[in-house]
């Protein structure tokens, strides 16, 4: 009888020199990491370095080009994207299909034993020893436990494909807390849960025995979560970057090494300004010593000639040898001005209601320069009321004003861009519907790279088709910001940049969010709580 064991204090996760590329690029280069059971690594980086592509090569989903990979032990895999048409109990059995198997098992070599069949003990032994392993009894207890905590369905008979974007990853997360693997590969699992899900999916991966690996842009789970941190972000060297000490290591050395960066690529700038000046110098005095002069012989100019030549040659050979081979450091977001109107109440709802979604009336009155979070669980209707403000969505009671001229942006939840096209071309069509005359270039916010821009928008990561989103609601320029989710797929420096230019605009801000840092740092912002 063959059955499936977690390896438990023998798993092992190890990579080694992993490499791979794509389209002619580097994706990942050089990564080193060793996963044992306790142990939790974060990987962080810019959106498009690769983060999903090492969770799918750890997985065994993906090849690389090159490295070693060595594998002891179960797998349990979240990725981001999620397309399913399986019942809730169809992926619950397929999560706990070891538990299933070996509970099986043990009927099976019980019937035998009680039987007298030969070799049944042996097989009563194994398949309870089996059964203990992956405490399989309590194995569905758990996933109740995990659905109903996460805040999703537990209703076993009902489709994946009918339910929303947030219930079908809070189904597979609770089916993969559940189920016991040696290992956890997750890929932004804190995205669509609300704040008691994220309590509880944060005490779950503390006490997790087994091996953690977190693609995470929520830095509150990684500093309450990850040990080790894996930074894939672009470096000097173009190696990834490893950091002990946890989250809070990991921002002091990535500090200290983002400083030495910045330094040495000044330097080698200077320099080789330096060189070609020198150089130019050089080449003028070549030219100069050429030319007839009053009171100079042919003979003389003749003499000093070769001496300019060599220094011309000497000091083009230096610049050579002083290339810039430091490449310039990462992109750094930028803030638009955006506009006020002092004085003037931009947007004002009064008593609004939408029957089924936002029961209890709400009323908001803003201003340029106000600042207000929207609090509540999923199902709130956090994401309604903003809608209802925006005025994509009309309200079932209550009113809603906008002063003439005021322009209001929503920044949604997930992208909604048509996935045809350039990124820079999306960006323009659609700004030009916004507003007239655009007065905001793409390359002017610092969130995507010239290579980025002129890619068509179905090949950019999730994170880039965002911080597009958050371009295009940026260049408007408007008067009142509506942001859903906004740090959503956004990578950790972006956030701390984006935080920290929307405690200084003048425009009216409102968020709605369960990230659990920006709500830290916006702990000073009135709040409006939606039960």
């Amino acid at each position: 009888m063959s059955i499936p064991l977690p390896a438990r204090a023998r798993a092992q996760l190890t990579v080694s020199g992993i490499a791979i590329v794509r389209s002619g690029r580097p994706v990942l280069s050089g990564v080193d990491m060793t996963v044992t059971p306790r142990s939790s690594w974060g990987v962080v980086g810019e959106n498009g370095c690769g983060k999903s592509t090492l969770l799918h090569i750890l997985a065994g989903v993906l090849e690389p080009d090159s490295g070693t990979i060595h594998r002891t032990g179960t797998l349990g895999v979240a990725e981001q994207e999620m397309s399913d048409d399986r019942t809730v109990g169809e992926v619950v059995d397929t999560e706990l299909a070891d538990a299933r198997f070996v509970l099986r098992a043990l009927d099976q070599a019980t019937e035998a034993l009680t039987e007298d069949r030969p070799g049944a003990a042996e097989d009563y032994a194994a398949a309870l020893d089996a059964a203990e392993t992956l405490d399989a009894w309590d194995a569905d207890r758990r996933v109740d436990l995990a659905l109903d905590n996460l805040g999703a369905v537990t209703d076993r008979s009902l489709r994946l494909a009918e339910l929303s974007v947030g219930q079908r990853y809070r189904v597979r997360l609770a089916c993969l807390l559940g189920a016991g693997h040696d290992f956890l590969l997750l890929d932004e699992p804190t995205n669509h849960l609300d704040q008691a899900g994220l309590d509880f999916l944060t005490d779950r991966l503390r006490e997790y025995p087994g091996g953690v690996v977190l693609v995470s842009h929520d830095r509150a789970l990684l500093a309450d979560v990850a040990t080790t941190i894996l930074d894939l972000d672009p470096s000097r060297d173009g190696g990834p970057r490893v950091y002990g000490g946890g989250f809070a290591g990991y921002q002091e050395g990535r500090q200290a090494e983002r400083e030495r960066w910045v330094q040495e690529y000044e330097q080698q700038q200077a320099e080789h300004a330096r060189l070609t000046q020198d150089l130019s110098t050089a080449q003028n005095r070549l030219v100069a010593g050429w030319r007839p002069e009053k009171g100079h012989g042919r003979h003389e100019r003749a003499t000093r000639a070769p001496a300019l030549v060599r220094s011309v040659h000497r000091r083009r050979e230096d610049l050579e040898r002083h290339a810039v081979t430091v490449p310039p450091p990462p992109l750094r977001f930028r803030m638009p001005d955006l506009p006020t109107r002092p004085g003037v109440t931009l947007l004002s709802a009064e008593e609004v209601t939408v029957d089924g979604r936002l029961d209890r009336p709400v009323t908001v009155h803003l201003e340029s320069g106000a600042r207000l979070v929207v609090s509540g669980p999923n199902g709130a209707g956090k994401s309604t009321l903003l809608a209802v403000l925006a005025g994509r969505l009309d309200p079932s009671g209550g009113t809603v004003r906008t002063a003439r001229t005021a322009r209001v942006c929503l920044l949604d939840q997930e992208s909604a861009q048509a996935r045809s096209g350039r990124a820079a071309d999306v960006f323009a069509a659609r700004l030009n519907r916004l507003v007239d005359n655009p007065s905001v270039s793409l390359s002017a916010l610092g969130l995507l790279t010239a290579a980025d821009a002129d890619k068509r928008v179905r090949d950019l990561s999730m994170g880039q088709q965002r911080r597009l989103d958050l371009a295009i609601a940026l260049a408007s320029r408007p008067h009142v910001l509506l942001m859903d989710e906004p740090t959503n797929h956004l990578s950790i420096a972006l956030v701390d940049e984006l935080t920290e230019a929307l405690r200084l605009t003048g425009a009216a801000v409102v968020l709605a969010t369960h990230d659990r840092q920006l709500r830290r740092d916006t702990g000073s912002w009135p709040c409006l709580p939606l039960s």
